[in-house]
């Protein structure tokens, strides 16, 4: 057995195929998740739904609340290695209820899908993770600790939901040896992809203040659009990288330019502007702030303007590599899927910028096609496939 508990590619047996997560019914418990309408940050009774399953199977349970947000820390075992599942029974909020075809929170299955609000991002993952528990527990209880983490805010601030588990769980000498991330990554069937990293997140709000004037004397004010108009050029304009060995490029997009002035006879005091920035892992936040800033102080130097730049840092980028533990996440898949997943690190920002600080962490779920959009579903032979394949990469971590 290789350290953190995985296995040696070599050392895996074909297994055959059935669908032993089925011991606990990840299609039904998908159900009844959906049913729970909790959309950020309401509880809707999703977690207490999760906390009796899991008690039922043996897991200790903590309730986490931290402000308007509830989550779960669930252990079963006492000992290591310890894998971890992380996921989130949040929603994001249906739209206009009229354009669904069925009640966004009916979940009824229709050609073979579970349609509901939740049912891809990602209720049914988190089915699958207690499901593929269930049977790993049940036909081959390993030596270590299973631990599902399950958050009520992923999909809003995310400031209360995995960072308050992780922060639990420090006070608690509570730790993890590898985690998997159920987002649903796979792009047109399951098994087709993994991520093995994520680009950093950050977002800057700019400032330019001048002096209000009269616009026919521009020379009694100090305008700062002009400035403001530069800056940003120069930040759409210049590249940051030209990519690092497993990320490509680093982008900056401009999101909003806003003066707020209704007169066009006045030079207003200031200007604003946001701006994106998806970055790899060549640079730092900190180190793109220093860039950025450098280039606000240039084009405002002798102007006699004022400049400054708030920040907000989702996440820094990160990456696991394929080899070691993630191995075993990849094996599963490939044995059940009868190809290899592609290894990518792109899209946005998930909770595995928190969870990377802890332990290697990899995210793979199911076909994200529809999440966040109307009739969302998800299809009923995925979830079995999904909970199935949870179910060897355990076996795989536990060498059972």
């Amino acid at each position: 057995m290789e350290a953190g508990g995985a296995v040696a590619l070599s050392q895996l047996v074909s297994r055959p195929h059935v669908s032993d997560a089925m011991m606990t019914d990840p299609v039904a418990l998908t159900v009844e998740l959906v049913r729970c309408p909790s959309v950020t940050p309401k509880e809707a009774g999703a977690i207490t739904l999760l906390e009796g399953h899991l008690a039922a199977l043996g897991f200790q349970c903590t309730r986490i609340a931290r402000g308007d947000v509830e989550n779960l820390y669930a252990r079963w075992g006492t000992g290591g290695p310890v894998f971890a599942f992380a996921g989130h029974t949040d929603v994001v909020p249906t739209g206009e209820e009229a354009a669904w075809s069925s009640p966004p929170f009916a979940a009824e299955e229709v050609d073979g899908r579970i349609v509901g609000r939740g049912s891809v991002d990602m209720k049914s993952g988190v089915a699958a993770f207690v499901a593929a528990a269930a049977a790993v527990i049940r036909t081959t209880p390993p030596e270590g600790s299973i631990v599902l983490m399950i958050t009520g805010d992923e999909e809003g601030p995310a400031v209360d939901g995995t960072a308050a588990i992780l922060d639990w769980m420090r006070e608690n000498d509570e730790k993890a040896d590898f985690c998997l991330v159920g987002e649903p990554t796979s792009l047109a069937r399951l098994g087709d992809q993994v991520k093995i990293g994520r680009r950093g997140s950050m977002t800057g709000r700019l400032t330019v203040e001048g002096v209000q004037g009269h616009a026919a004397y521009p020379e009694n004010a100090a305008n700062p659009l002009p400035a403001l108009a530069r800056i940003c050029a120069r930040l759409d304009a210049t590249p940051l990288d030209f990519g690092s060995t497993h990320f490509p490029a680093s982008t900056l997009a401009l999101t909003s330019i806003d003066v707020g002035n209704p007169a066009s006879n006045v030079i207003p005091a200031q200007g604003k502007a946001v701006f994106n920035i998806r970055f790899n892992d060549s640079k730092s936040s900190d180190e793109i702030r220093v860039w950025a800033e450098g280039i606000a102080a240039e084009e405002i130097a002798g102007t006699g303007l004022h400049a400054e730049i708030d920040w907000e840092v989702s996440g820094e980028a990160f990456f696991t590599p394929p080899s070691g533990v993630a191995e075993v996440v990849i094996a599963a898949i490939t044995e059940r899927c009868l190809e290899s997943p592609l290894l990518t690190t792109g899209g946005g920002t998930s909770d595995a910028r928190f969870i990377k600080d802890m332990c290697p962490v990899v995210e793979f779920g199911l076909v994200g096609q529809g999440m966040h959009a109307v009739d969302e579903s998800v299809a009923v032979e995925d979830i079995r496939g999904l909970s199935t394949i949870y179910a060897d990469i355990l076996r795989n971590f536990f060498g059972v």
